[in-house]
């Protein structure tokens, strides 16, 4: 019998999804439990979102507090967790000025706005940006414009133009593109969807040579790898090379749907004015209370210290398993955020880790991405092992 959640979603949702048959009831920690009451350890976290892990009682708690007294209101007023909320977050992703966003996507979109605004304000005619082939940024106009697969533009041509790819970790093919047209290079300093590709000290040094050189932006894409996940609040931090522009989303807000665009004072300067950009929802009391308490929660429980511990574990257990799997080629990411390469297709494995209670997803190409919520303990990497073992097995 089709479950009944699954049967009226597929009945009344547009298919852009593929999604797995199983339905999701609740959470509790490292793992999440379907309607049937089948128990998941979760290795995606929601492709990254609830680093906190689920069912954070002290986040629930705060929530609700808020529910109680105001969930929403314009920005045209100021409320109580807007500035505050905009401080904390500046102060560890060392930007100085914030834009709320409802998500990742809606982050980029104002990012790319942004060094628009900004070459249109110093009239140097820029108006063009380098992006990266592999990399995603949304599915937005804007952000998948700048998305370097190209699957996800052809079918909504013609994307906005004055876009053009460079080969990720390849400075030269960087600075072949550059001309006196380009106002922004975007990149992720970890691709994601890409393939889970981490970028060189080289190639980040490299692209902040160039900006500064250029009067060019530098946009460094966190949605997925910041926040935590590399093990320094933001990637950036970890290279030392620090962007004009951070977007920013998912960890953020454990699961309420916040997002954030940060940018230096220097470029607020020169960037957006009032009515260039807006968010109905964006900034509400419910989504700022959730990346206050996010915070508070990250540092009295030293979440980014935990990360930098449990690392070393993951990835070793990860490189034992390429070592013993012929179908597995290696390892790839940093922090827990991880991939494993295989020689051959990974969908069904990762259909197969599903029945065996384990909740993984894919990259580009043949690649199974890692995205456990931060709170993972080495027992959790040995119960992952060995229940995508299993799969590999089936």
């Amino acid at each position: 019998m089709v479950n009944s959640k699954i049967k009226a979603a597929e009945e009344n949702l547009l298919h852009v999804y593929n999604r797995f048959p199983i339905a999701i009831e609740r959470g509790e920690g490292m793992y999440v439990y379907d309607t049937e009451g089948k128990k998941y350890l979760d290795f995606a976290a929601g492709i990254g979102v609830t680093g906190l892990g689920y069912h954070n009682q002290e986040l629930n708690d705060a929530l609700k507090e808020q529910i109680d007294k105001i969930c929403h209101i314009s920005n045209l007023y100021y409320h109580e967790n807007c500035g505050e909320a905009a401080k904390e977050l500046n102060r560890i992703c060392g930007m100085d000025r914030i834009f709320f966003t409802n998500s990742g996507s809606e982050a980029n979109e104002g990012a790319l706005k942004a060094a628009r605004r900004y070459a249109y304000t110093k009239q140097n005619g820029r108006y063009e940006y380098i992006a990266m082939e592999n990399s995603f940024h949304g599915r937005s106009f804007g952000s998948v414009s700048v998305t370097g697969h190209d699957s996800y533009r052809e079918p909504f041509e013609p994307v906005v133009p004055g876009v053009h790819f460079a080969k990720f970790n390849d400075l030269d093919s960087v600075k072949a593109l550059v001309s006196d047209k380009t106002c922004a290079i975007i990149l992720e300093p970890l691709q994601g969807e890409g393939g889970i590709n981490l970028a060189s000290q080289d190639f980040m040094e490299g692209i902040r040579k160039i900006c500064d050189e250029n009067d060019i932006l530098m946009i460094c894409d966190e949605v997925q790898c910041g926040m935590g996940r590399t093990g320094n609040y933001f990637a950036w931090q970890g290279f030392g090379v620090k962007p004009d522009i951070i977007t920013m989303a998912k960890a953020i807000g454990n699961g309420i749907p916040v997002g954030a665009f940060a940018m230096t004072e220097e470029v607020a300067r020169y960037s957006l004015r009032a009515g260039d950009h807006g968010a109905t929802y964006g900034g509400n009391p419910l989504a700022c209370t959730a990346v206050k308490k996010v915070i508070e929660i990250f540092e009295h429980d030293h979440i980014v210290d935990h990360v930098n511990q449990v690392a070393p574990y993951l990835e070793q257990r990860l490189e034992e398993l390429v070592k013993e799997l012929d179908c597995a080629v290696r390892r790839k990411g940093t922090g827990l955020m991880q991939g494993v390469e295989f020689n051959i297709p990974v969908g069904e494995i990762i259909q197969k880790a599903i029945a065996e209670g384990l909740l993984v997803i894919q990259a580009q190409g043949n690649v199974i991405r890692l995205l456990p919520p931060l709170i993972m303990e080495e027992k959790h990497v040995d119960e992952m092992i060995k229940r995508l073992k299993r799969a590999l097995a089936k």
